[in-house]
């Protein structure tokens, strides 16, 4: 891996991430800062996940200095609609039950700022996941509790694990963080 040439700061609470970029090799702090999680109404679902990594990367502008500051957020899209974090067992019931033995969509966006600039992107997986049982889902609700996840579920958790027969895409943007196109990104401020 190499060294960079300002201290890489990851702007996110997520423990994948955190893993996924230590996985990969980086250095770096974890900071974060509130920012509320709104997107227009009108704003095409698609593009939600790459405006809200920007919105995280922007509460960094004022003093951001001589450090790199990456922020990300995923988004899980069924049928042209967004499955946020679930608000308790019976919305992530009612999620996973909608996603069970179909496709959907996971979108990450990231955004690097950079002293110089700031570069955003977004990489999508199309995730097809198998029938799930309702004794399924519950006990991946009991035992994984995943109240923190986009659309209810971790792609390496146990519904992942049994669940997803067929990935499009990138495995770590389902995660959260598309580590092949952040390794690119970073390497321009490579020492």
């Amino acid at each position: 891996m190499f060294s960079l040439r300002y201290p890489l700061v990851l702007a996110s609470g997520s423990p994948r991430r955190k893993q996924l970029l230590t996985d990969a090799g980086f250095s770096f702090t974890v900071e974060t800062r509130p920012t509320d999680e709104f997107f227009p109404a009108d704003m095409p679902v698609g593009d939600v996940a790459e405006y809200l990594a920007r919105q995280k990367a922007d509460q960094f502008r004022a003093d951001l200095g001589d450090r790199l500051v990456l922020c990300a957020d995923t988004v899980v899209i069924l049928d042209n609609e967004i499955l946020n974090k679930p608000t308790d067992a019976t919305d992530a019931h009612r999620m996973l039950r909608s996603l069970s033995g179909r496709s959907h969509r996971v979108r990450t966006g990231v955004c690097l700022l950079a002293p110089d600039t700031a570069i955003s992107f977004t990489d999508e997986t199309t995730v097809w996941f198998a029938d799930l049982t309702d004794a399924e889902i519950d006990y991946y609700i009991r035992e994984c509790h995943p109240f923190d996840k986009a659309g209810s579920y971790g792609a390496q958790d146990f519904v992942g694990l049994v669940g997803i027969s067929r990935l499009d895409g990138s495995f770590y943007t389902v995660m959260g963080l598309p580590t092949h196109r952040v390794y690119q990104a970073l390497k321009p401020y490579a020492v």
